[in-house]
């Protein structure tokens, strides 16, 4: 077994059943990829548009792509025609982009609303109220090819386990507060992606369904 591939069956051990694991592979090079695919997993998060566009066309064709990044709006027309969930949909105008492009390739996207739950100013996300508005909003119902799933949040990066904890918690209630709602009857409203490397026992423990687990599998990030 390679390193990696021991990597991702300790963490799934340690996760169990009933959390989703995305390997992010930013900046890692496809044969680092392949080897994780290799082991039995499928599901890759990247959080750049052109990194994302060129793994897939390099890759086996069953991954199941994740765009976990800030999303421009210029540039969700390179990966709509494949990609299975975007985690980052963190104001109206990407979420009508989503729609939109969509809509062009007959496609229904998997979206998750990207809450700030962070105190840092450098988190992209929406608050609370502006994600009320926009589902309360009339154009919201006319977004019929985006399947909403759920919540994505990132934590403060901080030495404070209490304060992620707190951060993660309250992700957890704002979702809870949605499913009860708007997205009672809607049995795919169902995902809190939430936890990375540093802090996704935590999230597990505070309700998350699904983990961005990088560092930890293809070890430190290569910057260019």
């Amino acid at each position: 077994m390679s390193e990696i591939a021991g990597k991702i069956e300790f963490i799934k051990k340690k996760i169990g059943n009933g959390v989703k694991l995305v390997a992010v592979s930013k900046t890692k090079p496809p044969e680092d990829i392949l080897e994780a695919y290799k082991s039995g997993h499928r599901i890759f998060g990247e959080n750049k548009v052109q990194e994302l566009v060129y793994k897939h066309e390099t890759l086996p064709q069953d991954i199941e792509w994740h765009m976990i990044g800030h999303l421009q709006t210029n540039k969700v027309k390179y990966i709509a025609s494949f990609i299975s969930l975007v985690h980052s949909v963190d104001s109206l105008k990407v979420l009508r982009a989503v729609n939109n492009e969509a809509k062009k390739n007959n496609r229904i996207i998997s979206c998750l609303f990207q809450v700030k739950i962070a105190q840092e100013d450098t988190k992209y996300g929406f608050s609370f109220g502006e994600l009320i508005d926009v589902l309360e909003s009339e154009e919201f119902s006319t977004f019929t090819n985006v399947k909403f799933a759920g919540l994505m949040g990132m934590a403060t990066f901080t030495d404070s386990d209490e304060q992620i904890r707190e951060e993660f918690r309250l992700l957890k209630n704002y979702f809870q507060e949605l499913k009860n709602s708007y997205f009672s009857n809607i049995d795919y409203f169902s995902e809190i992606s939430m936890g990375m490397s540093d802090d996704y026992e935590i999230a597990i423990e505070e309700g998350s369904t699904m983990i961005r687990v990088g560092s930890n599998i293809f070890g430190e990030r290569i910057y260019l």
